[in-house]
C-alpha cells in the first residue's frame, strides 16, 4: 500500500475531473476564437466561462475578475511584474518564506529599477507587521501567501490589507494553499490580486487562476491577442479549464474538517519521538492538510528515501532533496537552524486521508527516524 502525504505538492485528480476532461479531449475539442464560431469552438468557449463562473463564484468575485493562466508561477510573473510595470517605480515588497517563484520574481524587479525588499516573519512563520508597516511607503505591491506552502502558517491578510492599502500600495495572495479547504472571499480579505491553482484541489495540472479586482490596471507581460482580456494571451487549455470548474464543483470544507482532525492527531503522534519539533502554528491558525515537523539528528532525505522504499511519500526541506542545495528557505526564515532544515519533512493530507494511513505514516516515520538515529555520528540518539 502506498500512503500519500505529499498533496501540498501535488494531489490526484478527481475521477470527476477527469470525466469531464475526456470530454473536452475526445467529444468536444474546439478551441474558443472570436465572437462567434461554429459549435466546437462555441462549446468550448461555453465550458470555458463555466468554469471562470464557479471560481468566481466560489471566492465571492466576478467572472470578469477570473483569468486563466498555465500555473501559480506563470500567475506571480504576470501579478507581480504586470503591477510594477504598470506603476513604473517605487518599491515592491514580499516575505522572506514566500515560494521562490514569488521571492524570484520580486528580485528580478531589481534589473528594471525597481526598489525589492523581504519581510521578516516569527517563529510561527507570521509577517511581522511592525517592520512591514516600517518598510511601505513608496511601496506599489506587497506579494505574500494566504497559507504557507511549507509550514500550513494562516496569515491575518485582513489586518495586511488593511495596512497596505492605508499606504496606498496593492496587495498579491498566493492562495494556491489555501484555496478548497479554507473559505477565501475576496472582498471580505481585501485583496487586489489573488493566484490559485487546479492541481491542488484534485484538479488537473497546468492551469491555474489569476483574479484581478476590477479597476485594478496592470502592463501584461506578454503580447497576442485579446484572450483572457489581453493579460494571458496565449492558447486556451479548454480540458484543464473544464476540469478545474468540476474540481471547485467538487469542494467539500466538511473535507478540510476532517483532514484537520487527522492533521491534529499526526502531529501528536510525531512529537512523540524524541528530539522532534513542530514547525509553524497549531490549531485552526494552520492550514488543515499540513504537518512540518523537523527531526534532529538525521537528515529529511535520508528519512524520505528510506520512508518512499516503505510506501510512504511525503516532501523535506532539506538541501540534497533541493536542486539549488540550499536547506529550506522557510524554516531557516522563522528562525530554524541549518540542522532544523536539513531534518524537516512535510506531510499533507487530502480529502482521501484515512486515519489508518495516518498511524501507519507515523509507525514508518518513528522506525526510520530511530535506526538512522543509531547509525548516526550522534552516537545512537534516539
Amino acid at each position: 500500500m502506498i500512503i500519500y502525504l505529499d498533496n501540498a505538492n501535488t494531489t490526484k485528480p478527481d475521477p470527476e475531473v477527469i470525466k469531464i476532461m475526456l470530454e473536452y479531449l475526445e467529444e468536444k475539442y474546439g478551441a474558443p476564437g472570436g465572437e462567434f464560431g461554429h459549435i466546437f469552438d462555441e462549446d468550448a468557449r461555453e465550458a470555458v466561462e463555466i468554469a471562470r463562473e464557479k471560481i468566481a463564484r466560489e471566492i465571492n468575485a466576478s467572472p470578469e475578475e477570473i483569468i486563466f493562466v498555465s500555473d501559480e508561477i506563470e500567475a506571480d510573473n504576470i501579478a507581480i511584474k504586470g503591477v510594477a510595470f504598470q506603476k513604473g517605480k517605487g518599491k515592491v515588497l514580499t516575505s522572506k518564506i514566500e515560494r521562490k517563484a514569488i521571492i524570484n520574481t520580486v528580485k528580478r524587479l531589481k534589473e528594471f529599477d525597481f526598489e525589492a525588499h523581504e519581510i521578516s516573519v516569527d517563529r510561527e512563520g507570521f509577517i511581522k507587521i511592525d517592520e512591514l508597516q516600517n518598510n511601505l511607503n513608496d511601496a506599489i505591491l506587497f506579494a505574500t501567501h494566504h497559507g504557507n506552502f511549507e509550514i500550513g502558517t494562516i496569515q491575518n491578510v485582513r489586518a495586511i490589507s488593511d495596512l497596505v492599502h492605508e499606504k496606498g500600495a496593492l496587495l498579491y495572495l498566493d492562495a494556491t494553499q489555501s484555496f478548497g479547504k479554507v473559505k477565501i472571499d475576496v472582498k471580505k480579505l481585501d485583496v487586489d490580486l489573488m493566484s490559485i491553482t487546479a492541481h491542488l484541489i484534485h484538479g488537473p495540472k497546468g492551469i491555474a487562476a489569476l483574479y484581478i479586482r476590477d479597476g485594478i490596471k496592470i502592463k501584461p507581460i506578454l503580447d497576442g491577442d485579446v484572450r483572457e482580456r489581453g493579460i494571458r494571451p496565449g492558447m486556451i487549455n479548454v480540458p484543464a479549464i473544464a476540469g478545474f470548474g468540476k474540481a471547485v464543483e467538487l469542494i467539500n470544507y466538511e473535507d478540510a474538517k476532517r483532514m484537520a482532525k487527522l492533521r491534529d492527531k499526526l502531529i501528536d503522534l510525531l512529537l512523540t519521538i524524541p528530539d522532534t519539533k513542530l514547525n509553524g502554528p497549531k490549531g485552526d491558525k494552520r492550514l488543515p492538510h499540513n504537518v512540518n515537523v523537523s527531526f534532529a539528528y538525521v537528515e529529511g532525505e535520508s528519512v524520505l528515501l528510506h520512508c518512499d522504499m516503505r510506501g510512504l511519500v511525503f516532501s523535506t526541506g532539506s538541501a540534497c532533496y533541493s536542486q539549488e542545495l540550499l536547506p529550506s528557505h522557510v524554516i531557516r526564515g522563522i528562525g530554524g537552524s541549518f540542522e532544523d532544515a536539513h531534518g524537516s519533512v512535510r506531510l499533507s493530507l487530502s480529502k482521501w486521508t484515512t486515519e489508518e494511513e495516518i498511524i501507519k505514516a507515523y509507525e514508518i516515520l518513528k522506525d526510520v527516524v530511530t535506526k538512522l538515529r543509531e547509525i548516526s555520528i550522534y552516537g545512537g540518539k534516539k
